[in-house]
């Protein structure tokens, strides 16, 4: 029997459909899989391997045993929506109404669902940076538009400016941006920020802007898209819970825009998941008002475990590009003589008892084969776990050398 449908163009924007129409695994389950058989250290998912706060966890407990366990309301809990927009109030100077400019999801992944399929069609472009999550391309395609990418030149990762020119014309429907950017670890300067407003207001285009790392930067601003002169009119921001609190698994995500842009996302969202997580929004709510010590300590503590891993993998020989924001580190096996990161990654394992995942993975064809040597390592674990993954890697370069 054939099975046709929309799969096969979600699995092509993905890269992950053969030659012969089958759909390949991707290189996150290929290296999850790799490391739970051989026991090596999986610096390849980028997921934390410690719990969030005790109070946000305890919040939960709460909400569960106060009966908090049914359908929460379509735009997500009074609590939670005017959680995030007191956050977006005190953080950024962001004023939004909680009632008609909030809504929350099941994590970042469907906000940005959500909004593809709500806002564009089929043939609209939608203009990304390059290397992006896989997720994009998927979804880009699964709406029938078609995906435009600008990379971002070595060795700051920061795109081309006359580049980003010529992939926004008249037929852009969405800049969507993912900043602080995973997997490069980039934050993107006010310059290019303000030339993607310009950009959009040029060529009447939505800007749609992932913002999960948002408190994981590292000496360097946040810089919201939305709070640029011009910008908030037409500017949709996602972010979650799941990165700044250490709760990937609860899936609770959010979106700000003007309230017609809302609306036209919530005519779609409440088909996919229509609600989720009524016992985590108001623990989450909880979290997003924690002191500022908080918010300082976790970018901290993070910035001390990218340290730990990037010395170590200097001392193996790579070469390291160090990041600004985020849960990753990039580094080139160019210098190991590794000119295959991919095939580099497959033997990681027995060479060093560490998995990373190879940049090309989210890349199209013609920018893998231009950083087909870099790997993505996550730094997101307990630090006991990092320095001995470092040394095994110290160790191991020494011994390839």
């Amino acid at each position: 029997m054939t099975i046709s449908g929309s799969w096969q163009r979600t699995a092509r924007g993905a890269g992950l459909l053969s030659a012969d129409g089958s759909i390949r695994s991707t290189i996150f389950a290929e290296m999850s899989a790799l490391a739970s058989t051989t026991g090596a250290i999986n610096l390849g998912q980028g997921f934390p391997d410690e719990d969030g706060p005790a109070e946000i966890l305890d919040a939960a407990r709460q909400a569960i045993s106060g009966g908090l366990n049914q359908y929460p309301p379509g735009l997500g809990m009074p609590v939670l929506r005017e959680a995030i927009a007191a956050h977006q109030k005190r953080f950024y100077g962001l004023e939004v109404d909680a009632d008609r400019e909030v809504l929350v999801t099941a994590g970042a992944t469907e906000a940005l669902a959500a909004t593809l399929l709500a806002l564009i069609d089929d043939g609209d472009e939608v203009v990304t940076f390059e290397p992006f999550y896989d997720a994009y391309g998927a979804v880009i395609a699964l709406a029938r538009g078609i995906h435009r990418t600008v990379p971002l030149r070595l060795p700051s990762f920061l795109p081309d400016h006359d580049e980003l020119r010529a992939a926004v014309t008249d037929r852009t429907r969405i800049i969507l941006i993912n900043n602080p950017h995973n997997p490069t670890g980039t934050a993107l300067p006010r310059e290019t920020l303000e030339l993607i407003v310009e950009l959009a207001h040029e060529h009447d285009a939505i800007i749609v802007t992932d913002e999960v790392y948002e408190h994981l930067t590292f000496g360097v601003p946040h810089i919201p898209v939305a709070t640029l002169p011009g910008a908030r009119e037409r500017t949709v921001t996602i972010s979650s819970g799941g990165k700044t609190f250490n709760t990937t698994g609860w899936k609770i995500g959010w979106l700000t825009a003007p309230h017609e842009i809302v609306t036209a996302i919530l005519a779609v969202k409440q088909f996919l998941t229509f609600v989720n997580g009524a016992p985590f929004q108001p623990a989450i709510a909880l979290g997003l008002g924690l002191p500022d010590e908080f918010f300082e300590g976790i970018a901290r503590t993070l910035q001390s475990k990218r340290d730990i891993l990037s010395a170590g993998l200097a001392k193996a020989g790579f070469d390291v590009f160090t990041p600004q924001a985020g849960y990753f580190v990039v580094a080139d096996a160019a210098p190991l003589g590794y000119t295959d990161a991919a095939a580099l990654c497959r033997e990681l394992p027995a060479l060093a008892g560490v998995v990373g995942i190879p940049i090309s993975a989210f890349c199209g064809e013609q920018l893998a084969a231009e950083y087909s040597s870099l790997v993505r390592f996550a730094y997101c674990k307990k630090v006991d776990v990092l320095e001995r993954a470092a040394a095994q890697l110290a160790r191991a370069g020494r011994e390839t050398r």
